[in-house]
C-alpha cells in the first residue's frame, strides 16, 4: 500500500517554498551551500536558512506569494554555514553529511497512485491525499465535490469524512514531512527537499532511487561526512548525476511537487 499527497498540500507547500529558495541560491552561485526549513499555516510561513547566499525578504516574499497565495506574512531568519562543515567543501566536492540511503524498485501500485494523484491534480489544483491498496483507493480531495470524484473513480472511497476545504488555514505543512509519499519505500532518515546537491540527503537519495529502477533492485549506501567515494564512485560523480537529474525536472521547487516519481 501507499500514500502519495499533491502539489498543494501544505507539507509540499513548504516543500516547494524551501525548494524554489535553492533554486535562488543556485541562481547566485553555481555551487552554493544551503538548507531550508519551512514551516507554513494559519497566515504566516517560518522560514530559517542556513545558506552561502543572502536572501531579503524582498526576494522571498515574493515565492511565498506565488506558492502559497498573497496576504502571508513571512518571518525569515538567514544564517552562515557552520565553518567547519563549510570548509568540508572548500578543496573537492566531499559528501555534506552522514547518511544511511536506500533505494527500491517502485511497485505497480506506486507508479499506478501516482499517475491517477496527477490526474486529479490537473483537474482540482487543490490539496488532496490519496491511499491505494491492492483491493482500494482512498481519495480525500479538498474542494471537490464528492459527486464528481465518484463520476471519475465508482468503487474508490471518497472523502470519508465528507467534504473539507483544505490550504493552509486548515493544516499547517512543513518541509520533508511526506517523504513516504515522495520516496515510497526509498524513504531514508534524510530529508529530500530544501537542500543543496553537495548533500548526501539529496544527491545520494536521487543517486540510489535511480539505480534502484535501472536495476530493479533494493540499493543500500551509507556514508560518512566528508568521504569522496560512495558505492564506488567519486562523489563528485554522483553529485553530477543528482544534478543532471534535478535539471531534467525542472529545478529543485518543481522536484518539491511531486517527489522522486
Amino acid at each position: 500500500m501507499i500514500e502519495k499527497v499533491n502539489p498543494s498540500h501544505p507539507d509540499k507547500v513548504a516543500d516547494r517554498i524551501a525548494g524554489a529558495l535553492v533554486d535562488l541560491a543556485y541562481k547566485k552561485n553555481e555551487r552554493p551551500k544551503i538548507a531550508v526549513e519551512v514551516l507554513i499555516g494559519h497566515g504566516i510561513c517560518h522560514i530559517i536558512a542556513e545558506t552561502s547566499e543572502e536572501f531579503t525578504i524582498d526576494e522571498v516574499q515574493p515565492i511565498v506569494d506565488r506558492i502559497a497565495g498573497k496576504g502571508i506574512i513571512v518571518d525569515l531568519v538567514v544564517g552562515k554555514q557552520d565553518i567547519h562543515l563549510a570548509l568540508n567543501q572548500s578543496v573537492k566536492i566531499r559528501c555534506g553529511d552522514n547518511g544511511i540511503f536506500k533505494g527500491v524498485p517502485l511497485t505497480q501500485n506506486e507508479r499506478d497512485i501516482s499517475k491517477e494523484a496527477k490526474k486529479i491534480y490537473d483537474i482540482y489544483k487543490c490539496d488532496g491525499k490519496y491511499i491505494l491498496t491492492n483491493d482500494k483507493f482512498i481519495v480525500c480531495q479538498s474542494n471537490a465535490k464528492n459527486e464528481d470524484l465518484r463520476k471519475m473513480y465508482p468503487v474508490a472511497i471518497i472523502n470519508p469524512l465528507g467534504e473539507w476545504t483544505g490550504g493552509t488555514d486548515v493544516d499547517t505543512g512543513a518541509t520533508n514531512r511526506k517523504l513516504g509519499s515522495d520516496m515510497a519505500q526509498s524513504v531514508t532518515g534524510g530529508g529530500l527537499h530544501g537542500k543543496d546537491l553537495s548533500k548526501a540527503d539529496v544527491s545520494v537519495n536521487i543517486y540510489a532511487f535511480l539505480k534502484a529502477q535501472e536495476t530493479g533492485k533494493v540499493v543500500e549506501l551509507c556514508c560518512a561526512i566528508g568521504d569522496d567515494t560512495i558505492d564506488g564512485k567519486p562523489y563528485s560523480e554522483i553529485v553530477e548525476i543528482a544534478r543532471k537529474y534535478i535539471e531534467t525536472v525542472g529545478g529543485f521547487e518543481k522536484f518539491a511537487e511531486w517527489g522522486l516519481y
